[in-house]
């Protein structure tokens, strides 16, 4: 089966460098499905969930913060503002952040500020795939709140 090299990178760290079947990745037009030579392409990258997929193994996921993507026939360059794993995720900060943007844009208010109307739909965006992320990495379950936090 063909490969194509991906490399996922931040301004901290090499998330990814490998290469793959297939990559997925949440762009600004849509979801971006690349597969080995693919026709060049250059795009904005928005919050959400990057998917890897490798011959013969199950697929990885990686939440994105945004960023841009540059792909080439032999290769995928996603630069990012961030990135997490599944394991890094802190379920009860994603689940609180998912609140505070549906409880924003809910209200009448939203509509007076673009800005904060958009950093809003941003961070519900991050959010949902965040609790996506650490959804599929305990089996498709919610996560279970730490003892520390749960509700009495």
């Amino acid at each position: 089966m063909s490969t194509i090299h991906f490399e996922f990178v931040t301004q901290d760290r090499l998330v990814y460098d490998d290469d793959v079947s297939m990559v997925i990745i949440p762009g600004a037009d849509g979801v971006i499905g690349v597969l080995p030579k693919h026709a060049p392409l250059m795009a904005v990258v928005v919050p959400g969930e990057v998917t890897v997929r490798k011959a013969g193994q199950p697929d990885q996921y990686f939440v994105v913060g945004g960023g841009f993507v540059e792909v080439r026939p032999d290769k995928i360059i996603l630069a990012a503002r961030s990135a997490e794993l599944p394991e890094e995720i802190d379920v009860v900060r994603a689940e609180e952040a998912r609140k505070r943007a549906e409880a924003y844009l809910s209200s009448p208010l939203q509509a007076q500020d673009r800005d904060r109307h958009v950093a809003m739909e941003a961070q519900l965006r991050r959010s949902a795939a965040r609790l996506q992320a650490a959804r599929r990495r305990h089996g498709g379950k919610r996560p279970q709140r730490p003892a520390e936090f749960s509700e009495k």
